[in-house]
Parts: C-alpha cells; structure tokens; sequence
C-alpha cells in the first residue's frame, strides 16, 4: 500500500514538471500594429466664449418718451418687425412745421422766379434799370436756396418721425430688454440687445507664440466643459493681426454644427495642432505609436518590443521619445517603418521570448 502510494505521488510530480515545462515553453501571442512616418505634431489647447454670430445692442436715433413696446425677453423676431415706438405728437407737430415753411418756400420761389424772368424781358427793352434786375435775380437766387433748406428740414423731420419707431434688423432674439413704456429715452440708449440665427461662435485670445500657426479657414476640434457630450468642430474665420492683452491677438473661430444645448456666454476649449518641435529639439517626420507600447526602464529610458519575423522573437529596443498627445507617442529615433511593435503586455514580455501576432481578425480572451 506504501509502495502505490509513493508511485502516486511520483507521478502528480511528474506531471506537474511536465506542465510546467511546457507552460515555461509555451508561444506567446502579442497585439501588434506596424508603425509609419508621421508629422510631429503639437497641441495647445485655449479657452474661449461662445458667441453669436451676429448681435448687437438697438437704440432710437432720436429722443422722446416710449409710447409702447411690443417685444419680450426671449421673443423671436423677425426683420421689419416693429419692436418699440415713441411718442409720435412733436415729431407730427415738427415735420407739419417743416411741411408748411416748404410750400411756403416754394409760394415765394414761384414769385421770384416770375419777377425775374419779367426783368429780364424789362431790360433788353431799357425799360428797368440794371440795379433792379439786379435785385430781382438776387431774389429769385435767395428763395430758390430757401426752398432747399426747407426740404431738407422737412426731409429730416419725417425721417425724425420714421426714427420714432424702432424695428429689428434681421431675424433674431431678444436677449435684453432695457426699458419699459413710459420712460424718457435719449438718442443712442440701448432699448434691447438681440442675437440672429446665423449660428455660433468662439472668441479667443491667441499669445504671440502660436499666432503665427495659425491659418483662416483651418477647422478644429471644440470641446464644452460643461458639455462633455457634445463635441463640434470649427473655422478659424477671422485672425486679428493687432496683439491687445497681454501680447495676444483676438481669433473667431465659428461652428460648424448646431446643437440646442449651447448657449452664448458659455465657455469653450479650443485645440490648435500644429507641426511643432519635439522635447530633444527634433523637427520633421517622426514615428507615432500608442502610449500602451512603451516599456519604462532605468535612468528615465523606454523600449519598445519590436518583432524579430525571421525568428518570431521580441526584440527589446531603446526609443527616443519626443511628445505624447492624444495616447500616442511621437518617436525620433529607435524605430523604422515597417517595423512590427507589441502594442499590450509589454511589462510581460523580455528580450528573445518567442512569441505570434494575434490576428487582427479575432478578439483573444484570457
């Protein structure tokens, strides 16, 4: 019974050695990509507020009491729409005033003109003397500029009149409303401010140091705190070439979608990309490959695993790092194209292991 006991357990040794043996021994598959020459590229990434498209603020050209206001907060309007009206009474009395010094004008312009054009005939016959034509030109010159400045007065007395009435520029919503009827308003206050619907846009701040990477009619990504859902993409339409605030040059960057969730005041992020220059000083093509390939060693240095094809090994391989964006890492030296990485468990891996490529077709599940 001892003996089959012992030869028992030599046995579930045996086996256990066999196992191990071949677990030790086993091929390892590896996720793979095949890396290409890329652009070094950077990123900055800047805050701005969204605004519309169009706005503005609207006033009456001229003074007066509100006599009515039709519009209210957050009301659409469209153009030619009548949004506010004064007191219409001097402005009626003012241009009647005009309209009756202009007829009148024109009474006193007909006389003249008559008399003049008598005198002329008087004095080829010599029955006037010069003096009195004279006169009578002077008149009919006099008169003649009378009724001119009457025009113009009764000109701008019905356009003081049309002035009275406040209407919308464009299609549009109102944002702010100022005043209520009753209320005595001068020239140039502000009765509303409006937004149209032409759409949205950024108003940023860009320092000196990237204003020059930048192109109109570049489109970029923008990003909304606030709104991490949502993710619309913009055209650089307008690059102020003046630095106001601390050395930066104001940029308009509008949406190019619409989304009912934004709002105008609300902030936005920006991302400018730009061919850069790497943290070594390196400029031009480099080799991008994902953050999950790199392998930290000693004295701040990285490797990678690259295939060996021939013996179906890893080879370990230092890299030169340059930037990181977006979880890829930008490389200047280390690497060539067309070679083969490991692109997941690279901290299980060592230098000769025999390992496959996982096929790209299917999903291995430990």
């Amino acid at each position: 019974m001892r003996t089959l006991s012992l030869l028992v357990i030599t046995l579930l040794i045996g086996g256990c050695n066999e196992k191990t043996t071949t677990n030790n021994t086993a091929v390892r598959p590896i996720a793979w990509t095949e890396v290409t020459l890329s652009t070094l590229e950077q990123v900055r990434v800047l805050s701005g507020i969204v605004a519309p498209v169009e706005a503005t603020k609207l006033s009456f050209e001229v003074s007066g009491k509100i006599e009515g206001i039709s519009v209210n907060l957050g009301d659409e309007v469209t153009k030619g729409q009548t949004l506010a009206f004064l007191n219409k009474r001097s402005f009626t009395l003012e241009q009647q005033s005009a309209q009756a010094k202009y007829e009148q004008a024109k009474v006193s312009l007909a006389d003249s003109k008559s008399t003049y054009a008598r005198y002329q005939q008087l004095l080829k016959q010599g029955v006037v003397s010069q003096s009195g034509f004279d006169n009578a030109k002077a008149t009919f010159e006099n008169n003649k500029s009378a009724v001119d400045v009457a025009k113009a007065q009764l000109d701008i007395t019905t356009k003081n009149l049309q002035d009275s009435i406040l209407i919308a520029p464009y299609d549009a919503i109102i944002t702010r409303r100022l005043f209520e009827p009753s209320q005595q308003i001068t020239s140039g206050q502000s009765v509303f401010e409006i937004e149209g619907k032409h759409g949205l846009e950024i108003q940023i701040m860009v320092p000196e140091t990237l204003i020059q990477e930048l192109t109109r009619d570049a489109i970029i990504p923008i990003k909304f705190p606030v709104l991490p859902q949502v993710k619309i993409s913009g055209r650089i339409s307008e690059i102020g070439t003046r630095a106001e605030s601390a050395n930066a040059f104001p940029v308009t960057v509008v949406l190019q979608g619409e989304n009912p969730l934004l709002r105008a005041g609300m902030s936005a992020e920006v991302e400018f990309m730009f061919a850069g220059k790497g943290r070594t000083g390196h400029q031009g093509p480099s080799i991008r490959i994902p953050l999950t390939a790199i392998k930290a060693g000693l004295a701040q240095k990285t490797y990678v695993y690259v295939f060996n094809s021939r013996e179906k090994i890893v080879e370990q391989r230092e890299i030169k790092t340059e930037n990181i964006l977006n979880n890829q890492v930008y490389i200047s030296a280390g690497l060539q194209p067309g070679d083969i990485i490991a692109t997941a468990g690279v901290a299980f891996l060592r230098d000769g292991q025999q390992v496959s490529l996982l096929s790209t077709q299917h999903q291995l599940f430990n």
